[in-house]
């Protein structure tokens, strides 16, 4: 009788095995957890997805050593609806929060001076007590937790603390780094250091304080930096840097191509932006060799993603997305599709899942690894994703998104569903449907809605039950809508804010630009 030898059956077991033999020392058996979320961080903002121009190894250390999910999305083109997905499991639609927590709503719209067809419906401003949130989870599993950085999940009584974390450094109402990224800066939750300091390395020197004094226990570690959210800043040793690398590259004669409401940015060039990036992987790589030091390396899951895509209009209009459509605040691949990478110990490094996953999965799939139980009736839109950290398959499952707002970034108000390879964007300002073959059509160029009525209608039908499942709200027309005031600002727009942005661009690869502010507070003076 001949023996076979099956790799896929023995995987798990093969897994388990290790985590338990490379247990901490407490012998509990259970992996440590580092959880590091960007903001605004785009699908091609690093090298391992293909940018030429961004410099990150740190977290190319982590794709590279464990598994890239090809088709990780967040389930927001906005940050706070996705930051609570991954808190909660639920999708934004079911959540409540569908907007980044202070963005206008109901005819305060109007007060945005954009025009639009429809006013934008009221949303939850704070992540519910009601739910037990992954820290909470994590912290029944018997994990001690701990935040560091941006939160944008509601105010004072519903900040990181108030939903699980042990500790909290820097996690507060706001989204963006007040006083910017260089000390002195205004956080509630995070002294200021001495002047210059740089905020990314500070967070994540405060991660590495709580390894070295938590080492001996199991941890659930959250490193949430404010980058690289905008005001986008810099030392002068990384802009001279990459303003060189733009020269070396090429500089393209123009940068930006008109969208709908705002121009978006085609190439990826800014020095400014690109140091900034830079320093948050420096401050990612100081973590990672923190873990090794500390002998930690070996027993903890890493985890990096994004909120939502990186800022190709609006903000700092700072990056470019290409091939993927559009960015942050938009319902294209560019707004919603991230870096979403698991390293976990044992496993073979540098694998590509090419399964769509979203936010919501974080949260089941760290409580499996954990060795705990799952909480289906809390993470109800996510899935375990362990079975494909084993190679093997998940059941095919629809994902969606809900976005009745304007975006800040140019993005309509709109709903989407990816099924396969379909995605199907509906559209709240007249009704109508756009489809895309996304393994033909990855750049979203081809509406493909005309010529496959059944899939339209099929995947229409779908969206629409699963959101009225989940009590989304919807926006409304505004009654005193003008095209006329709409067409005006448009053309303002076209004719003032585009020339500017292309001056602009042109002036932060200048050999001679100077913010005329010791270069954003970095360069620290003493007498």
């Amino acid at each position: 009788m001949k023996f076979k030898f099956n790799i896929a059956k023995i995987l798990p077991l093969i897994f388990l095995v290790f985590m338990a033999c490379n247990a901490n020392k407490t012998g509990d058996g259970k992996p440590n957890v580092l959880f590091i979320l960007a903001d605004d961080f785009g699908y091609h903002d690093l090298s391992v997805r293909g940018s030429k121009y961004y410099e990150t190894p740190n977290i190319d250390r982590i794709a590279n050593e464990g598994m890239i999910f090809t088709n990780g999305y967040a389930t927001c083109q906005v940050c706070s609806p996705s930051r609570a997905s991954i808190m909660s499991g639920r999708f934004p639609a079911r959540h409540g929060i569908t907007d980044w927590i202070g963005a206008l709503t109901g005819e305060n719209w109007r007060k945005a001076g954009r025009f639009n067809q429809l006013l934008p419906p009221e949303y939850v401003r704070a992540l519910p007590h009601e739910y037990i949130s992954l820290p909470e989870a994590m912290k029944e599993a018997g994990y001690k937790t701990f935040f560091a950085g941006k939160w944008h999940l509601g105010s004072k009584g519903s900040w990181p603390e108030d939903h699980g974390f042990d500790i909290n450094k820097g996690g507060w109402d706001v989204g963006g780094p007040h006083g910017g990224y260089f000390a002195p800066w205004t956080n509630p939750n995070l002294e200021s250091g001495p002047d210059g300091e740089n905020l990314s390395m500070r967070l994540a020197k405060e991660t590495v304080d709580f390894l070295n004094e938590h080492k001996d226990t199991s941890f659930f570690a959250y490193l949430s930096f404010y980058a690289v959210h905008g005001p986008i800043q810099t030392t002068r040793e990384k802009w001279a840097k990459y303003r060189q690398k733009a020269e070396e590259l090429g500089i393209a004669e123009t940068g930006f191509k008109m969208g709908r409401y705002l121009p978006f940015r085609q190439v990826q060039d800014n020095p400014v932006y690109a140091g900034l990036v830079e320093a948050m992987d420096d401050a990612v790589g100081y973590v990672l060799n923190a873990l090794v030091a500390l002998g930690l390396d070996k027993n903890t899951i890493v985890v990096f993603t994004s909120d939502n895509g990186g800022v190709a209009a609006g903000d700092a209009f700072a990056t470019s997305n290409l091939p993927l459509r559009a960015g942050k605040g938009n319902q294209f691949e560019g707004g919603i599709r991230e870096p979403y990478f698991i390293k976990v110990p044992g496993m073979k490094g540098g694998q590509k899942c090419h399964t769509p996953v979203t936010g919501t999965d974080f949260y089941p799939t760290l409580l499996e690894l954990a060795g705990a139980d799952l909480k289906p009736e809390e993470h109800r839109d996510g899935v375990s994703l362990v079975p494909l950290l084993n190679g093997k398959t998940i059941a095919e499952r629809p994902l969606i998104w809900h976005y009745p707002h304007y975006g800040n970034q140019g993005g309509e108000p709109s709903s989407i569903i990816r099924l396969g390879d379909w995605k199907l964007i509906h559209y709240y300002e007249d009704g109508r449907e756009e489809l895309y073959d996304l393994n033909k059509d990855l750049e979203e160029d081809s509406d493909v809605a005309e010529s496959n009525p059944e899939i339209v209608k099929q995947l229409s039908e779908k969206l629409s039950a699963m959101l009225d499942e989940m009590g989304a709200r919807y926006p409304v027309k505004d009654p005193e809508y003008s095209a006329e005031k709409e067409r005006e600002y448009l053309e303002r727009i076209v004719n003032n804010r585009w020339p500017n942005l292309e001056k602009q661009r042109m002036d932060f690869l200048s050999e001679d630009f100077d913010p005329k502010n010791d270069w954003w507070g970095s360069m620290v003076t003493k007498d």
